[in-house]
């Protein structure tokens, strides 16, 4: 069994292919049982997000702004305290964010960004649910951000998604005891330094995501991608990992679960 541990159910890029339903159908036919879909913007998504996990079988959610959407008016108002209250009475709201730092694309101002991404790091401490992290070209903030804020104290559970920052974050995220989840690029030819990467990570730190839309794995590149997806990705990091396609997937189902330990299987 797999699980897709980040995925963008609602995106609009993703409703070509189908309801949330029929991709969380599809991705059971393909021996994907569990996903996390994640939160952007919590004023927009959350009721949204909420319905859909109701709806559906082992299927969770978090709670979270996205950086790029850190300057957002709407965003700003909420409060840390809003963020534990929903976190809190919500059985299906498994984690925190995705928040962290992006400037890459610069959508949102770094202080913004800054102040968004602690009052998350708040939220997660408070409720003991994971933080979900994103972050790209901005790795020295990020590590510093979480150990200025606690975050670094081997209790605070912390995910770095998507995977595809720099040796040095990887051995910090290593040291700290931090999982890492990989995505389709771990299958993308000219990627061999992210491979190099995640062979170094230990197993019981590793979970794998599709990210949906974004990031489809090979033999589906260039398409938009969907849980289902997921299985590509897990099946190329088993050989990675000199391990059978059922270990690989046992292993991170497992840790999945040790990690998101509020997720309960229907």
């Amino acid at each position: 069994m797999w699980i897709d541990s980040h995925c963008h159910l609602n995106h609009t890029n993703i409703e070509g292919l189908g309801s949330p339903e029929d991709l969380v159908k599809n991705a059971r036919d393909n021996g994907v049982d569990g996903m996390v879909i994640i939160c952007c913007r919590i004023h927009e998504e959350m009721d949204d997000l909420l319905q859909i996990c109701d709806n559906n079988r082992n299927v969770w959610c978090s709670v979270g702004t996205h950086p790029h959407d850190a300057s957002n008016k709407n965003e700003q108002k909420i409060t840390t305290e809003e963020i534990i209250e929903i976190a809190n009475n919500n059985p299906k709201v498994i984690g925190v964010g995705e928040s962290g730092f992006d400037y890459y694309y610069k959508n949102s101002e770094p202080e913004d960004q800054k102040a968004s991404f602690i009052k998350h790091i708040h939220a997660g401490k408070e409720t003991g649910l994971p933080l979900i992290i994103h972050t790209r070209d901005a790795e020295e903030d990020t590590y510093n951000t979480l150990k200025a804020e606690g975050a670094c104290d081997g209790k605070t559970k912390v995910v770095m998604h998507c995977f595809s920052s720099n040796e040095w974050l990887a051995q910090k995220s290593i040291d700290e005891g931090f999982m890492m989840s990989f995505t389709g690029m771990i299958t993308f030819k000219k990627l061999q330094w992210l491979r190099d990467i995640a062979k170094k990570v230990p197993l019981d730190q590793v979970m794998i995501e599709t990210d949906s839309p974004y990031l489809s794995p090979e033999p589906h590149r260039g398409q938009t991608n969907q849980p289902a997806n997921v299985r590509f990705t897990g099946q190329y990091m088993a050989d990675l990992y000199n391990l059978t396609e059922q270990e690989f997937a046992a292993q991170t189902t497992k840790n999945f679960f040790n990690f998101f330990d509020k997720a309960k299987q229907d």
